[in-house]
C-alpha cells in the first residue's frame, strides 16, 4: 500500500479515545487543533487532524477577551455543538469553562453531562492536577472520557502571576510531576502539558502509561496541540512555541482591501455578478 493509501485509509478511521491510547509510545505523533466553529472543523477533520479541542481559548481569539475566564458553559455548549457537526473522524474534545467544575463534584459531572449531550462531544477537559482529581474520578465513574491538563493552566492566570512556564525547579517539577500521575489515578484517557520544560515533558510522557499532548512542552509528548489562530497567523501574535504555517490574516486584509477598492470604483460588481 502507498503512503498516500495509507494516509487515507488512516484518515478514514473515526478515532477514539481508545484509539487514541493505543498511539501511546508509537514512532508517529498525533495532531490536535483547536475548532470553534463548523467551518474549520470540516477543514481539519477533512486534513486528517486527529482531535479537535472546542478549547475555552474561544474568549481570547474569538470573543476578544484578555483570558479565558469570562467563558461561560452555554458559551461552549454553543461552540461544541457546532464542532461536533463538522468533524466525522476527529475525536471532537469540549473544555470545560472556568467555574464549570470547581465548585462541586457533582455539579462538574452535571455540566460535563451538558457538553456530551448538547454540546454533541466525545469527552471533556478540564485543567488541573491533585486538586481535581477527584472530580476527575467522579466524571469518569457517569461514563465520560476525561482529557486532562496540568503544567501552565490558564484559568489559574492570577494564581500563576501570569503565563509562566511550569516545573522549573526541584519544587516546581516535582509539583507538576504529582499532578500528571494524579490525573493519570483519576483516570484520565489523555493530558494535555503546557509551558513545561522539554526534558520534564519527556519524563512524564516515560512514567504514564496515558497519552501526554504537548503545547510548548518539546518533541517528546505523545501528541501535539495548537491553537488554529496561531497555525493560521489569525491573531495579533504568535507565542514562541507555536509555528505559523500560513498567514490568513495577511491574506483576508488584502482581499478585503482589493474589494473595498473594487465597490469604491464601481469595478464590482460586474456584469458577470449581476441578473438581466
Amino acid at each position: 500500500m502507498s503512503t498516500v493509501t495509507q494516509a487515507a485509509a488512516k484518515r478514514e478511521h473515526k478515532v477514539t479515545t481508545r484509539s487514541l491510547q493505543r498511539r501511546k509510545g508509537g514512532a508517529e505523533a498525533f495532531s490536535m487543533l483547536t475548532a470553534y466553529d463548523h467551518t474549520f472543523s470540516r477543514i481539519f477533520d477533512d486534513a486528517g487532524i486527529d482531535v479537535l479541542l472546542v478549547g475555552d481559548s474561544v474568549g481570547n481569539t474569538v470573543q476578544g477577551e484578555e483570558s479565558t475566564l469570562p467563558v461561560t458553559l452555554e458559551e461552549m455548549v454553543y461552540h461544541c455543538r457546532l464542532v461536533s457537526r463538522g468533524a466525522r473522524r476527529a475525536l471532537v474534545v469540549g473544555d470545560m469553562p472556568f467555574g464549570s467544575y470547581q465548585v462541586s463534584s457533582e455539579e462538574a459531572v452535571r455540566n460535563a453531562i451538558r457538553l456530551i449531550k448538547d454540546g454533541g462531544v466525545a469527552a471533556v477537559k478540564l485543567e488541573g492536577g491533585r486538586n481535581v482529581q477527584a472530580t476527575i474520578e467522579r466524571i469518569v465513574a457517569a461514563e465520560i472520557p476525561v482529557m486532562g491538563h496540568v503544567g501552565l493552566t490558564p484559568q489559574a492566570i492570577h494564581r500563576m502571576g501570569g503565563h509562566r512556564v511550569q516545573g522549573r525547579g526541584d519544587e516546581g517539577r516535582e509539583q507538576v510531576i504529582a499532578d500528571a500521575l494524579a490525573v493519570e489515578a483519576a483516570g484520565a484517557f489523555a493530558v494535555v502539558l503546557e509551558g513545561v520544560p522539554a526534558e520534564l515533558a519527556q519524563e512524564i510522557t516515560d512514567r504514564l502509561d496515558i497519552p501526554t499532548i504537548g503545547i510548548g512542552a518539546g518533541v517528546h509528548c505523545d501528541g501535539q496541540v495548537l491553537v488554529l489562530h496561531d497555525l493560521l497567523g489569525l491573531g495579533d501574535w504568535t507565542p514562541s512555541f507555536a509555528k505559523t504555517y500560513a498567514n490568513l490574516g495577511a491574506l483576508a486584509s488584502q482581499a478585503a482591501r482589493a474589494y473595498a477598492d473594487d465597490v469604491a470604483q464601481r469595478k464590482f460588481p460586474g456584469d458577470e455578478h449581476s441578473f438581466s
